[in-house]
């Protein structure tokens, strides 16, 4: 099968450190897949892209019309679909996809009502709800009656302050049943954090959380709520829902709410109501669904307004096509509400697929808490991030050898690139026959532009390939496409999750600002990649990140995959410096328990990457910190850190997980001079 082949090897820019790949599926696989019933049902419509994968996406590219109109009846889309396909203007963000559909998204993710799992729910306490198809939709019916009796109505903002619990999926579709918009952030943020995020989009609803638990502490947000409440005059009700137990039993406590004038317990919230019809409001494609928030770090979070046909569709693309995901699988991911990947992972109803929810550290008690709840809950997908890939691997974690992972077929690695030893970990050391797909894309789309492919190769520390339907290119600084070699991820056609604007921003010019200034008419998203002989990419880090060195640009992953593959590294981040004679990298290294920064380990830290990278990846100075700045999301923030070095202000520290890391930056003396 043309799928299959392997690719020319030995081009120029070919980065992947594995000839061969580490990963191929089966005939049997292949023919199973997902993307192959849909390319036979293309042929059925007469349609023919072609042989092999890229001729697929070329084609979906070539005719976008024909593509999302066959992928629409292909995955059973709830809805009138109306008589366009697609309406294009002379700018990208005047394309309007389906501009006759009427579809409901609570209605496509709630198509079934029977008594299987619909969420499955677990914790650090261990095993926590189950919620039946039919029982969720009782849920949502109920929730969405207590919303209409709140005043709730069509456009207006519903926010979550929520762990990642089965009430959090209740309340967004019983949102989007109605027509509200919903905007989520973790309990974990700061009262300043959640209002420079809710008190720009004025929510009418507020439903938090009295408290949660996180490596084994109980942390409560009662107070936290209180205020937040307090400094949001548009919300006329708050829900409150209560923690459960530490031991997973019994019913959470729902004595008074102080300080809370007209609060409700979430019980109470809907005991009034019986389960009935959910209304099911249908409404235009590109009526809002969500907000979703910029991580803020280098002033204040954009609300990036996206709409409910793209998000469906763009979700079940990739879920099925690109994910392999079908009707009774089991996908979880580990992620907060502070996440684009929360949004992604609730539309996994969509594909008639159990949805698992897990609440609290990853690593508490220990490393394998996330693999006792994928044997417990026979789970098919486990969705994670690079970085808790790299702290397995590094804490020497053997969950192949601990646990019997037998329904697992998939691992989803993001948030940021995920190094060939990343790769090489998970087939070693959690599954041999598992398909492992890093994918990339952003708050930005709410979606992907590179993903998994479930009938191609994997190549190790390489993203497979293009999503169908996204116009990916790699250009040079000046706007050329470059076919090897490392440029900006760009898109040169529009999408259907394009944001339907920034909140606020009436003219959209912010909006054209950010993504269509650099390259005009051109998406430009802000990654360093390179495509390779594989047809695959790697993701150099941020574009507004890299370092340029001697005239050369370097991505800082490319430091860091070379650095933190020593035994002695536990996590890195490097900037640039301004200084008179021009920008010097400077490598900060975070080092593991009984090692110190001596001249013996900068010498081996400068060779190893002199001689696996490149001189022009040798840092000029290298300073050893007790811990790197993250967003809440988990990525390092490297503009942040550059900003301290600089002595500027640092806009947003409520984006950050851990604000207090920057002071190990600050007035350094081995920076002056």
């Amino acid at each position: 099968m043309a799928d299959d082949r392997l690719p020319p090897t030995g081009q120029p820019g070919f980065t992947s450190t594995m000839i061969s790949p580490i990963w191929r599926p089966t005939p049997e696989r292949r023919d199973a897949a997902n993307l192959t019933d849909f390319r036979a049902f293309l042929a059925r419509r007469g349609h023919d892209p072609g042989a092999g994968y890229e001729a697929l996406w070329r084609w979906s590219l070539a005719d976008q019309a024909a593509f999302w109109d066959a992928f629409w009846d292909w995955s059973g889309v709830v809805g009138d679909k109306g008589d366009s396909i697609l309406e294009t203007g002379p700018e990208p963000m005047e394309a309007r996809y389906f501009p006759g559909a009427r579809l409901n998204f609570a209605e496509n993710l709630l198509q079934r009502a029977d008594a299987a799992p619909a969420v499955i729910a677990y914790s650090e306490a261990g095993p926590g709800s189950t919620l039946s198809w039919a029982e969720l939709r009782d849920l949502v019916s109920r929730v969405a009656q207590g919303m209409q009796a709140a005043g709730v109505q069509r456009g207006d903002r519903v926010a979550l302050l929520l762990p990642n619990v089965p009430e959090a999926i209740a309340a967004v579709l019983a949102a989007a049943s109605l027509g509200a918009i919903t905007a989520s952030a973790s309990p974990d943020f700061g009262v300043d954090g959640v209002v420079d995020r809710f008190g720009q989009i004025a929510p009418r609803l507020l439903i938090g959380v009295d408290g949660y638990r996180y490596g084994g502490k109980r942390h409560s947000t009662l107070d936290r709520l209180a205020r937040v409440a307090a400094r949001l005059p548009s919300v006329e009700r708050v829900v409150v829902v209560r923690a459960r137990p530490a031991d997973g039993t019994g019913r959470p406590d729902c004595g008074p709410l102080p300080g809370f004038p007209g609060a409700v317990d979430f019980p109470n919230f809907i005991a009034p109501f019986e389960p009935r019809d959910v209304p099911f409001v249908r409404l235009p494609f590109a009526h809002p669904l969500y907000i979703l928030f910029s991580s803020g770090t280098t002033g204040p979070p954009k609300c990036i307004v996206h709409s409910a046909g793209g998000v469906l569709l763009q979700h079940l693309k990739e879920q099925r096509l690109h994910a392999d995901v079908k009707a009774g699988d089991r996908v979880f991911y580990f992620t907060t509400l502070g996440w684009m990947m929360w949004n992604w992972l609730v539309s996994i109803l969509g594909s008639r697929a159990t949805v698992l929810l897990y609440d609290g550290s990853p690593s508490f008690p220990g490393h394998g808490v996330l693999f006792d709840f994928a044997d417990g809950s026979r789970m098919t997908h486990l969705g994670t991030s690079a970085r808790f890939i790299a702290t397995l691997r590094t804490a020497g974690a053997r969950p192949r050898e601990t646990h019997a992972l037998g329904s697992l077929r998939t691992v989803l690695s993001t948030g940021s690139p995920l190094d060939a030893a990343g790769f090489r970990y998970i087939h070693e050391h959690v599954k041999r026959d598992v398909h492992l797909a890093s994918v990339s894309g952003g708050t930005d789309l709410c979606a992907c532009f590179v993903g998994g492919l479930p009938t191609r190769p994997v190549f190790a520390g390489e993203i497979q390939g293009p999503a169908m339907g996204m116009a990916v290119e790699v250009y040079d600084d000046g706007g050329r496409p470059l076919e090897r070699g490392k440029g900006e991820l760009v898109c040169t056609r529009p999408f259907p999750s394009m944001p339907l604007g920034f909140w606020g921003d009436e003219g959209g010019e912010r909006y054209r600002d950010t993504y269509f200034r650099r390259f005009p008419g051109v998406w430009h998203h802000g990654d360093f990649i390179e495509r390779t002989a594989s047809g695959g990419y790697v993701i150099h880090g941020r574009s507004d990140a890299t370092l340029i060195v001697a005239g050369v640009r370097i991505g800082t992953a490319e430091v860091y995959r070379v650095v933190e593959a020593l035994p002695e590294v536990r996590e890195a981040i490097a900037i640039g410096q301004r200084r008179a004679e021009g920008t010097r990298m400077v490598l900060f290294v975070r080092l593991r328990a009984g090692h110190a920064l001596d001249d013996r380990l900068r010498d081996r830290i400068r060779a190893r990457l002199r001689t696996r990278a490149s001189p022009r990846h040798v840092p000029a100075a290298i300073l050893e910190v007790p811990d790197i700045p993250r967003t809440r999301s988990g990525k390092i923030v490297e503009l942040a850190v550059r900003a301290v070095v600089h002595g500027e202000p640092v806009r947003n520290r409520q984006a950050l997980a851990n604000p207090e890391a920057l002071e190990h930056f600050r007035d350094r003396p081995e920076l002056t001079g």
